[in-house]
């Protein structure tokens, strides 16, 4: 049997062997399309290529891409499970050409490939071409000698792909599969396509021409390709088995689902077993990149598959947490080729089981307000928007969960009133967004790009330079003056972009005729846009212009993007190697690091990592950075955040020793990262480090902020001001003012009890016990008093003593607290079967004012507005007792 791994590596090496650059799976979030949630197909990393936006040092290449189809407009999350070949994860093998080769490769190729490599038999092959690719089918005859009754035109989209609509596109050509005539199905264009006989196993797109907004396309100048072969699918004809969950990866994930289940794999309940293991590869790959369980975004459709997986695993009978368990199994078979599933298999356990925690609390109570929802619906209607929005809302059921759910029992969902019950939601929570404008003038800066190239940054060297104004805009619009509010381009700068957590310089630029104020900088489309006010004549573009960074403003940033680094670093060594940046701030007057931990550290914790910081700080090391390949700087074992596209260059920035070890080395070195911001020049230049504390920043995400240099110097200062003060008002060393708070605070809590029993006795005419008169009501001792000089607080105290005093009764108190009334009830417990202290409470308060109260039989309290109404109130206490039977 031919594994998933062994045909993963016989395409690359055989594409390899044709000089196709093997390229490394981009990440799942992509980070070169922003109109796409994850990456769904393998030329999702090459796009600006095609489009000739970006240029590489290859011309064809080849992958085998990790794609994820469960959100957007690519979404085969529903049909996970319930069919043969859907998977939310799959792998995507494909080789593509950047211009260097077109259909009269391709084809052959592909052909080669499929029934050389992999062994396919010719016979069982036939091929779709777009109805006018006469070129293609041609090629089809003469490479594969196929007769044109296995050469399938096809007139519809089927068979011509777009990248949007606008942009690179042109005709495809698929293979398909035939199963046999023992499996139901026709040939595609049949009216039984959809039918599993007929398989689609490779898909060639030819990148021919180029659309435009009218409709009318003209051939590109680079005639490209783009291919995608599923790997599950054709792993599953390869293994004799038309189904992609009995493949040789998928089945050992379907029999770990019941072993930790402890079921079986019967016919019966196997779906749950297949949704489980697909869901588990997504939601890991998904952990592994970042991506964390949210309400928003990614992070909620990780939620809605994690919790999907959860749902079957509790229709299976799992009592216990069950995905976390599954993670080694996943890491055995596919950790080789992803290395990034072992390196963050604690955090996707950990993520998982946290989840799924959560999950079965609100489980148990989210079904059964569905089945209490559908048991009052006419047979077969669907269950309204409203309630499938409340079980997202108030239970965390995401809709396509609700659906799932139903779907057994014949029901669906009303999806319109789903939808306007969360559009209404959002309307009341929406909050009105505040861009900065340079993404609504992006067009401008592309222009300007395109007409005087990017800027170069001098930043990393100087603080101050000169450089050429070649673009200015004010309005919104390109200008040739400006004398206000203006944003500004030069061919290079010393001012640093925003970018990496790094906040964006400030300072001045002086021309002949001007001066502005730099109050930000930004880098859009590679330029470096200085947000200024003119604050002096004016400025024109040509300009030569002198540009001066604030020093001070900038050595603050630095120092807390340094002491960023180091708090990385330490973390993981206080805390352990999970421990993955997942967002940071680094401000003049602050810092501010987001990282992967699902609990809160402890106070001996963060002081570790305090106090290791500052040592390394006191080693008072030279900054190093390095310019090197990314393949060179991982070897070195540096840090860089998982799935970040790096150059063909990166600066690996490296701070400090490890305690004990000798200089030099790069084992030796304290922190290794991956960076593109400025350091300081020398470790001793952050001054020092203070940690303000730990918090919670989202789900398995805790932030730290912290305080360098002088900001870090006014804090302690401040904070050792405010102790000498305390110190010098109780008139107690420093160093024993702890102790001495604690004898206060022990004192007046002494002195507060004795307090409280001195005015409960004066209140009860000089001793509590003393009971006061009492009568007798339908055969229950009663006791009333109106009280002065005691709060509601001493009543309950003096209810028990008169209920001991008495040893059979009820007590009513009322006590004058200066304007108000508060009002305390007890009821012996020999009587609280026939009479309850709430009762006579309840009848009490209107009388004084008041409404209701509450308390156990025994004891019962309220308050009302005022006491001038006591002897009513007694009466309505008496009556209480009175109606007794």
């Amino acid at each position: 049997m031919t594994s998933l791994a062994d045909i993963r590596s016989t395409f690359l090496n055989y594409f390899g062997k044709q000089d196709h650059e093997v390229v490394a799976s981009s990440p799942l979030v992509p980070r070169n399309d922003p109109t796409l949630m994850f990456t769904n197909s393998g030329m999702v990393q090459f796009k600006n290529c095609f489009t000739g936006v970006e240029t590489r040092d290859y011309a064809r290449a080849t992958t085998s891409q990790k794609c994820v189809r469960a959100g957007g407009k690519h979404n085969d999350l529903d049909n996970v499970g319930m069919t043969a070949r859907h998977l939310t994860f799959f792998e995507m093998l494909g080789n593509f050409s950047f211009g260097d080769y077109f259909k009269e490769q391709a084809i052959p190729y592909a052909w080669e490939m499929v029934t050389k490599e992999l062994d396919i038999p010719a016979e069982k092959l036939l091929v779709t071409v777009y109805h006018t690719d006469d070129e293609a089918a041609d090629l089809w005859k003469k490479v594969a000698g196929l007769p044109d009754e296995r050469i399938i035109r096809i007139p519809t989209d089927d068979n011509f792909w777009r990248m949007g609509p606008t942009g690179p596109c042109g005709p495809c050509t698929e293979i398909f599969f035939d199963h046999g005539d023992h499996i139901w199905g026709g040939p595609p264009g049949s009216p039984e396509e959809d039918g599993d006989r007929f398989i689609e196993i490779w898909n060639l797109v030819f990148m021919q021409n180029e659309q435009f907004e009218d409709g009318s396309m003209k051939p590109l100048p680079k005639q490209s390709i783009d291919t995608g072969m599923g790997l599950e699918r054709i792993s599953s004809l390869l293994q004799g088995t038309n189904n992609v969950f009995e493949t040789d990866l998928m089945k050992a994930l379907v029999d770990a689902s019941a072993h930790a289940t402890s079921t079986s794999t019967d016919e019966s309940i196997v779906m749950h077993h297949r949704v489980i293991a697909d869901h588990l590869r997504s939601t890991s790959f998904l952990i592994a990149e970042g991506v964390l369980p949210s309400n928003e975004g990614r992070g909620y459709v990780l939620r809605r598959i994690m919790r999907r997986a959860m749902r079957h695993a509790h229709l299976l009978g799992a009592k216990d947490p069950v995905m976390h368990q599954l993670v080694p199994a996943l890491v055995q078979q596919m950790g080789a080729a992803y290395p990034e599933l072992g390196q963050g298999q604690r955090l996707i356990e950990e993520t998982l089981l946290n989840e799924e925690v959560r999950f079965k609390q609100t489980l148990d109570r989210g079904l059964k307000l569905l089945d209490d929802e559908v048991s009052n619906l006419p047979e077969g209607a669907a269950l309204p928007g409203e309630a499938a929005f409340k079980l997202y809302d108030t239970y965390g059921f995401p809709l396509d969960l609700t659906q799932d759910a139903l779907r057994d029992r014949g029901r669906t969902v009303d999806t319109d009133g789903f939808d306007t019950a969360m559009a209404e939601q959002k309307a009341k929570a929406r909050a009105a967004w505040s861009g900065t404008g340079e993404a609504a003038d992006s067009t401008i800066w592309f222009d300007v790009a395109d007409q005087h190239g990017t800027t170069d940054f001098l930043g990393y060297d100087t603080t101050s330079a000169e450089g050429q104004i070649v673009a200015l805009v004010a309005d919104g619009a390109l200008a040739d003056t400006a004398d206000g509010t203006v944003q500004i381009v030069l061919n290079q700068t010393p001012f640093y972009a925003e970018a990496g957590g790094q906040v964006g310089d400030a300072g001045l630029l002086t021309t002949e005729t001007g001066t502005a104020e730099i109050t930000d900088t930004k880098k859009v489309a590679g330029v470096y846009v200085h947000f200024a006010k003119v604050t002096k004549g004016s400025i024109n573009k040509g300009q030569g212009a002198t540009l001066v960074v604030d020093p001070s403003r900038r050595a603050a940033i630095q120092a807390n993007h340094s002491a960023t680094h180091l708090l990385n670093e330490a973390l993981r060594e206080v805390l352990g190697d999970h421990i993955a940046q997942r967002g940071s701030l680094n401000a003049p007057d602050r810092l501010r690091f987001d990282f992967s931990h699902t609990k809160a550290l402890s106070a001996a914790e963060l002081a570790k990592v305090e106090r290791d910081v500052n040592a390394v700080i006191r080693q008072n090391t030279k900054v190093e950075t390095r310019i090197m390949t990314p393949d060179d700087a991982r070897a070195m074992g540096a840090q860089a955040l998982f799935g970040e596209k790096y150059g063909d260059e990166v600066r690996v920035v490296s701070m400090g020793r490890q305690a004990g070890s000798g200089k030099g080395t790069s084992a030796d070195t304290y922190s290794l990262e991956l960076c593109g911001g400025t350091h300081v020049t020398q470790l001793g230049e952050i001054g020092a480090f203070v940690a303000l504390g730990d918090s919670a920043s989202s789900a398995g995400v805790r932030r730290i902020e912290a305080l360098t240099g002088q900001a870090a110097l006014d804090y302690l200062r401040g904070q050792d001001e405010r102790l000498m003060a305390a110190a010098a008002v109780l008139k107690a060393p420093a160093s024993e003012l702890a102790d001495r708070v604690k004898a206060l605070m022990d004192e007046r809590k002494a002195l507060a009890n004795e307090v409280a029993q001195l005015r409960r006795e004066v209140a009860m005419g000089g001793g509590a016990k003393e009971a006061a008169p009492s009568e007798v009501i339908n055969g229950v001792a009663f006791q009333a008093q109106v009280l002065q000089g005691v709060t509601g607080k001493d009543l309950p105290a003096l209810i028990d003593e008169m209920k001991t005093a008495m040893g059979s009764g009820a007590v009513l108190l009322i006590a004058d607290t200066g304007g108000k009334a508060a009002v305390a009830v007890g009821v012996t417990e020999d009587l609280v079967g026939r009479v309850s202290a709430v009762d006579i409470l309840r009848a009490v308060t209107p009388e004084l004012g008041g409404k209701g109260g509450g308390g156990r039989p025994d004891m019962a309290q309220g308050g009302g507005a005022s006491a001038e109404n006591a002897e009513a109130a007694i009466a309505a206490g008496r009556s209480v007792l009175e109606g007794l039977k």
